[in-house]
């Protein structure tokens, strides 16, 4: 039996675990978006980046996670937990929590650290608009949009204001500083290398 959702409707995060079927969606302030599969060069750059986190974390004894999609990222307002009033739920290609209290079996509740999101055309206006201003609305320190086919990284870090400062763009070739894992630099000529 095919689920039918009204997509003019607010859900909330209990709404969305009822969902058991195949597809892969998103809620943001409560209504729903439809994920895509991945294309080849973004499952490439999102591998390379989580393997680059996770070995970084692990050889320094660090305290953060990486968790990549699907991984469901909860983020309410007000530090509400209950799921009946929590009406937006993400699945970022790429998080680095290091607070494992934010950490349960059903993902991670409130803002993780860092959030990579790879762009895919069809992805692309809303990465760059409705996750951006959910991201800092919710809290989340360092937020990478990661171009592939562009083969640059625009870098955001919230400020004490609580707003991103201005982009900082990496093209290939740069070493980008990671604020959230102090002394790693993500070189981008081995990102973007098919």
């Amino acid at each position: 039996m095919e689920l039918t959702l009204d997509m003019s409707r607010q859900y909330t995060y209990a709404d969305y675990l009822q969902w058991l079927d195949d597809k892969r969606r998103e809620l943001i302030n409560g209504f729903i978006r439809i994920m895509s599969s991945p294309a080849t060069t973004h499952a490439r750059v999102v591998n390379r980046l989580n393997i680059t986190l996770s070995y970084f974390i692990s050889r320094h004894n660090g305290k953060c996670e990486v968790f990549v999609a699907p991984f469901d990222v909860r983020l309410p307002k007000n530090g509400e937990k209950d799921d009946n009033k929590i009406f937006s739920v993400v699945q970022p290609d790429i998080v680095v929590v290091c607070d494992p209290s934010k950490i349960d079996e059903k993902g991670c509740l409130g803002a993780p650290d860092m959030v990579v999101e790879v762009l895919s055309p069809s992805t692309r206006k809303y990465d760059l608009n409705e996750k951006f201003n959910l991201y800092e609305a919710s809290g989340v320190k360092e937020y990478w949009i990661v171009e592939p086919f562009v083969k640059d990284v625009a870098v955001f870090l919230l400020q004490e204001n609580g707003r991103y400062a201005e982009r900082a763009i990496y093209r290939s070739g740069a070493k980008i500083p990671v604020q959230t894992l102090p002394g790693l630099e993500v070189d981008t000529e081995k990102l973007f290398t098919r």
